[in-house]
C-alpha cells in the first residue's frame, strides 16, 4: 500500500503542477502576452477563460479515460493521461505571443489547455482507485487520500519555481522567457513520473471484473441511464472545494497584485503557506472519515466555507501578508475537509463495473461549475474600492449549495468491504 500509495501521489502531483502552472501563469502574465490589445481587466479576463477552457475538457477526459479504466483497467489510464498532460504543458512554454504570431497566439494557448484538462480528467479517477481498490476496507479514507495530497504537492511545486523566477528575475525578464520555464520543466517531471508508474499492478477488483466478465460495455451509458442523480449530486456537491480552491490560489493572486499593490512574491508566499499546511493536514482528516463517516465530514467542510467566505474576504482586502495568510489558511482548511474524504467516498458510491467513470465525471463536473467559473466571476465582481463582497456572496452561495447536495448522499463508511458492492444511488 506504501509503494501505491506513493506512485498515485508522485504522479497526481506531476498532473496537477501541469495544470496550476497555467493558473499562476494566467494570474501574473498571459493576460498582457497572449491579449495585448484589450485592456487590463479584460485582458485577465480572457487568460481566465482560457484557464477555464482545462475544466470544461475535464469532463469530456472522464468519460474517454473512464472508458479505459472501467474497460481495459485503472492501470493504463495512469500512464496515457499523464503522458497527454506532460506533452501539452511544455507545448504551452514554447507558444510564441501575440506580437510574434497574432491572434494564432491564443488559440494555439487554448487547444493546449483543453489538452491538459483532458489528460487531468483522466488521471483522477485512475489515481484514486488504484489506491481505493488495493486498499483495506478500515483504511480506505487514509489511503485513497494520498493522491489528494498531490494537488498540494503540485501546487507548491509550480508556485514554488514561479516564486524563485519572480524573485530572481526582472519584470522584463520574467514576462520574455522566465514565466517558460515551469512549463518547459514538466517535461522531466511527466518521464519520472511514467518510470515510478512502470511497476504498478491492476486492483483486485477490476481483475475479478474482467475474469468473470462483468465489465460493462459502455460505461457512460450505464452512468447516464442508471446513476444521472448521483452524478449530478456529487458534482454539486463538490463545487464549492473547487471554488474555495481557485479563488484562493488564482483569483486572490490576480486581485491582489492588480487592486491592492501586493507584489507577486508575498502574494505566492502566502498562498503557498496555507497550501503546505493544507496538504499535511490531509491524511488526518482522512483518518476521521475512516472513524465517524464520510458524510459528516463533508458536511463540516461546506458549514465551515461557508461561514468563513466574507472574512477570508475582509482578510484579504487589508493587503497585509499575516492576515492574508490567515484568511487563506481558513478557507484551505475547510477545503480539505471535504476534498480529503471524497477520495474514498465517491468511489464507494458507484458499483465497480463504472466506478472509473461515475466518480471520475461526477469529479470533474464539478471543476466546470466551481473551477472554471470562478476566476471569471470574481474577476467581473470585484469592483470599487472596498472588499470585494460580491465574490464572498457568490463562494458562500456556492458553499450552501453544496451543503444541500451532500445532505441528499448516502453514507459509506464501510462495516465490512462495500467498495466491491454496488451502493445506493
Amino acid at each position: 500500500m506504501t509503494r501505491l500509495a506513493t506512485a498515485s501521489l508522485a504522479g497526481t502531483a506531476i498532473e496537477f503542477y501541469d495544470f496550476f502552472i497555467y493558473g499562476t501563469a494566467a494570474a501574473l502574465v498571459l493576460g498582457p502576452l497572449f491579449f495585448p490589445t484589450f485592456s487590463p481587466l479584460a485582458g485577465t479576463l480572457a487568460a481566465f477563460g482560457t484557464f477555464a477552457v482545462g475544466f470544461i475538457s475535464r469532463p469530456l477526459g472522464s468519460v474517454v479515460f473512464g472508458h479505459i479504466g472501467d474497460r481495459y483497467g485503472r492501470r493504463p489510464v495512469l500512464f496515457a493521461s499523464l503522458l497527454l498532460t506532460g506533452i501539452a504543458t511544455v507545448a504551452v512554454g514554447c507558444v510564441p505571443t501575440y506580437g510574434s504570431i497574432g491572434v494564432a497566439a491564443p488559440v494555439l494557448l487554448l487547444v493546449l489547455r483543453f489538452l491538459q484538462g483532458l489528460g487531468l480528467g483522466g488521471e483522477w479517477g485512475g489515481a484514486v482507485l488504484l489506491t481505493a481498490e488495493h486498499a483495506p476496507a478500515n483504511r480506505r479514507g487514509l489511503w485513497a487520500s494520498f493522491p489528494q495530497i498531490g494537488p498540494s504537492v503540485g501546487f507548491l511545486l509550480a508556485n514554488g519555481v514561479m516564486l524563485a523566477l519572480s524573485a530572481s528575475l526582472t519584470d522584463a525578464q520574467f514576462a520574455a522567457w522566465g514565466w517558460r520555464v515551469p512549463f518547459w520543466a514538466a517535461g522531466l517531471l511527466a518521464a519520472a513520473g511514467l518510470l515510478l508508474r512502470t511497476s504498478l499492478s491492476e486492483t483486485p477488483q477490476f481483475k475479478e471484473l474482467a475474469e468473470t466478465g462483468e465489465r460493462a460495455s459502455v460505461p457512460l451509458a450505464e452512468v447516464v441511464r442508471d446513476h444521472w442523480r448521483l452524478v449530478l449530486l456529487t458534482a454539486g456537491a463538490l463545487a464549492v472545494g473547487y471554488a474555495v480552491f481557485y479563488a484562493v490560489t488564482t483569483w486572490s493572486l490576480s486581485y491582489a497584485t492588480e487592486h491592492l499593490g501586493v507584489s507577486r512574491t508575498v502574494m505566492l508566499t502566502c498562498i503557498m503557506a496555507a497550501v503546505a499546511i493544507k496538504g499535511a493536514a490531509t491524511p488526518f482528516a482522512a483518518m476521521l472519515s475512516d472513524r465517524y463517516g464520510r458524510k459528516p465530514l463533508c458536511l463540516a467542510g461546506c458549514a465551515a466555507a461557508a461561514l468563513w467566505m466574507f472574512p477570508m474576504v475582509a482578510l484579504l482586502h487589508t493587503a497585509e501578508p499575516l492576515l492574508m495568510f490567515l484568511g487563506f489558511l481558513g478557507a484551505q482548511l475547510a477545503f480539505i475537509t471535504m476534498f480529503a474524504v471524497v477520495a474514498a467516498y465517491l468511489p464507494e458510491l458507484y458499483e465497480p463495473r463504472v466506478r472509473c467513470t461515475g466518480a471520475a465525471v461526477g469529479y470533474n463536473l464539478a471543476g466546470v461549475l466551481g473551477g472554471a467559473l470562478t476566476p471569471l466571476v470574481a474577476t467581473a465582481v470585484a469592483h470599487g474600492e472596498g472588499p470585494p463582497w460580491g465574490v464572498a456572496l457568490y463562494l458562500t452561495a456556492i458553499a450552501l449549495l453544496s451543503l444541500g447536495c451532500f445532505a441528499l448522499l448516502p453514507e459509506t463508511r464501510p462495516v465490512a468491504d462495500p467498495v466491491a458492492e454496488p451502493a445506493a444511488a
